[in-house]
């Protein structure tokens, strides 16, 4: 049976827990009023000795109850742990706690190394930049973007005027060489001009190698910077205070930009962030020039943009193959079919893939980032129809196809097949004029069933299983021309359905 609590010990405890400002202050109020202790206590439902206690000192310390924890017993270990190693985690001083008893979680072990741990804190000078010095980058990722079944990683570089704190995103699905470049490029349009100095992270489109003070930048980087009179500036690996404007605005990007917005394709974020950008990011009041960006900006002066700046566009050499397209990026561009076999050279953006030979645009189209896709323009099918029916009009393709049906569907064949047509006809035609009429048919049966496509194939099924006829040359001609000469293949249906057409007069 529990007993229930007697009224002083529920006037203790109901002390415990209600003392507070407003009471203390009432107790010493009424004692300037002149009650007495016993009327104090009555008025304000309190034990006389707790309306001594806080009349002596208004300023009372809480008693702190103190649980007991599982890591109670295990606390000299992880003290001499952490001797060894002060950034031990708390996975492995489990594991060593484990074999000694402990039965606990890692939560609780997380927070009390978070309340021990021995911390190395550094102040820092804060610096400011001259209007026009400096501006400093820095990629952040964002996640990915979905187009149909795939998912393309969508990266920000964010740049920032030092001075002014003015903010230039951009967002792309890579962070490779000409990415840097293009969003530089876009960035230094945006601001109106180049500073003396641009502050990098250890990236590796910007940073090779570095030991101490020794650094190693990009040669592409560098040929990049030299139109713009830069001089690149690497920050201390693990010293993010060096260019603590930047980290400050990707944070800020994250915070104020990213929450509760969907896109439809890179385009869109590029567009949202750039209307965030004017209307909120650069016109705010900064918490720490306490002024607009946009008007702070009003004083910097950048070194103008030079006349000549190198294409920094994304550029492959390709070969168009015989579905006359070029791969690129996990899918197909189309380029006119007379391109077929030839070397071509790519140029691509984030907008627009452009496709040149010998220096001559051939193709332009808008880059797809859904992979497996085939980028077709109208025009390049249409000449490939345009062709083929040209090909059909070609007096050794009208003899080849008169043979029979097993002709044609071969010709078919062949085109599916990417094959070139009128290379493989005239062979297939010396091979019939060498083995016959019904040789060349049996053969293109059998190549058909085994989906042999090719005059290779046919050449080896009837040097295999047919004899050549016996060759009787013909008389040559001193015109070369009308020795050339193929008619096609007389249809004997036609004379069979004239034949008994005049049997029935």
């Amino acid at each position: 049976m529990i007993r229930p609590l007697s009224s002083k010990s529920l006037l203790k405890a109901w002390e415990l827990i209600m003392i507070d400002t407003q009471t203390i202050f009432e107790i010493h109020h009424l004692k300037q009023q002149g009650f007495s202790e016993r009327k104090i206590a009555k008025t304000v439902h309190l034990t006389r000795k707790t309306v001594r206690k806080y009349l002596d000192n208004p300023i009372q310390k809480r008693p702190v109850i103190r649980r007991k924890s599982k890591l109670d017993p295990f606390k000299n270990e992880i003290k001499q742990l952490l001797e060894q190693d002060s950034h031990v985690s708390a996975e492995v001083v489990k594991q060593r706690i484990e074999s000694m008893g402990y039965a606990g979680g890692i939560t609780i072990i997380r927070d009390y190394l978070q309340k021990v741990r021995p911390t190395n804190k550094q102040a820092f000078i804060r610096f400011e930049s001259a209007p026009g010095k400096q501006m400093q980058i820095d990629w952040g990722h964002f996640g990915s973007l979905a187009y149909g079944d795939t998912r393309r990683k969508l990266y920000a570089l964010a740049v920032v005027e030092a001075y002014s704190r003015m903010l230039y995103v951009e967002f792309t699905h890579s962070q490779n060489q000409s990415a840097l470049h293009q969003c530089l490029l876009n960035a230094f349009t945006f601001f109106g001009g180049t500073p003396h100095e641009i502050v990098v992270d250890n990236m590796l489109t910007a940073v090779i190698e570095r030991q101490g003070p020794l650094i190693r930048f990009n040669d592409a980087f560098l040929t990049f910077l030299i139109p713009f009179k830069m001089v690149p500036i690497a920050c201390n690996p693990g010293a993010p205070h060096e260019k603590g404007k930047i980290e400050s605005a990707i944070k800020y990007l994250r915070r104020n930009f990213w929450p509760l917005r969907t896109f439809t394709d890179l385009g869109d974020v590029n567009r949202q962030v750039r209307k965030w950008l004017d209307t909120v990011a650069n016109v705010r009041v900064h918490q720490t020039t306490l002024k607009r960006p946009v008007d702070r900006f009003v004083d910097v002066c950048h070194r103008a943009l030079p006349e000549l700046i190198a294409d920094s566009r994304e550029t492959q050499t390709l070969k168009v193959y015989k579905d006359f397209a070029v791969r690129f990026d996990a899918n197909t561009y189309t380029t006119p079919p007379w391109a077929i076999s030839k070397q071509v050279t790519l140029k691509a953006n984030q907008q627009t893939v452009i496709i040149f030979y010998q220096h001559k645009k051939i193709a332009v189209h808008d880059r797809c980032w859904q992979r497996g896709q085939r980028i077709e323009t109208p025009t390049h099918k249409e000449q490939v129809r345009k062709l083929q029916r040209k090909l059909w009009l070609d007096k050794d393709i009208a003899a080849f196809s008169s043979i029979g049906k097993e002709a044609v569907t071969y010709l078919q064949a062949l085109s599916q097949a990417r094959q070139p047509i009128k290379k493989n006809v005239s062979r297939l035609l010396s091979l019939k004029d060498d083995y016959g009429t019904t040789s060349i048919i049996y053969a293109l049966k059998r190549a058909l069933v085994h989906n042999a496509i090719g005059a290779d194939y046919i050449e080896n099924i009837l040097y295999q299983e047919m004899t050549p006829k016996k060759q009787h040359p013909p008389v040559r001609l001193k015109k070369e021309a009308l020795n050339n000469i193929r008619l096609p293949e007389p249809s004997l249906a036609e004379y069979d359905a004239h034949v008994i057409k005049r049997s029935k007069k």
